[in-house]
């Protein structure tokens, strides 16, 4: 029992053993994003001034890059596992091989975007 039906075992199309992974990915990064938000939101609120200086100072310091690497990780690992799912789902023929591709090169390029922008700031310490 549990294993499909007759026709489902001959073929092929029986679990994958991967969703309980994925499922759990997503779910930790949900949080993980939530708890990032709220540390992003509640340490720009308490910045005493919004300028440029201020807000390079703030990056710079390791109290705010670790957390914003950290934050675009767990943004950018979410957001390309949810696009990963609705592909998996809705798309059937030959281009779903090139779109998972085409989403890792994004994603993988936007994360290292940021974090090559935020490492930048933190390691160059002052504003030029």
């Amino acid at each position: 029992m549990g294993n499909g039906t007759s026709i489902g075992r001959v073929r092929g199309l029986g679990s994958a053993k991967a969703g309980a992974h994925h499922f759990w990915h997503q779910r930790l990064t949900a949080v993980s994003n939530l708890v990032l938000m709220l540390w992003f939101v509640l340490s720009l609120a308490l910045l005493p001034a919004y300028d440029y200086d201020t807000v390079y100072a703030w990056v710079s310091s390791a109290w705010g890059a670790v957390p914003l690497i950290l934050l675009a990780t767990s943004v950018f690992y979410h957001a390309k596992m949810g696009l990963q799912t609705v592909i998996e789902d809705y798309q059937h023929d030959e281009t779903r091989v090139v779109a998972l591709i085409a989403l890792n090169l994004v994603y993988g390029a936007g994360w290292l975007l940021a974090a090559f922008s935020i490492l930048r700031i933190a390691f160059t310490g002052t504003p030029a």
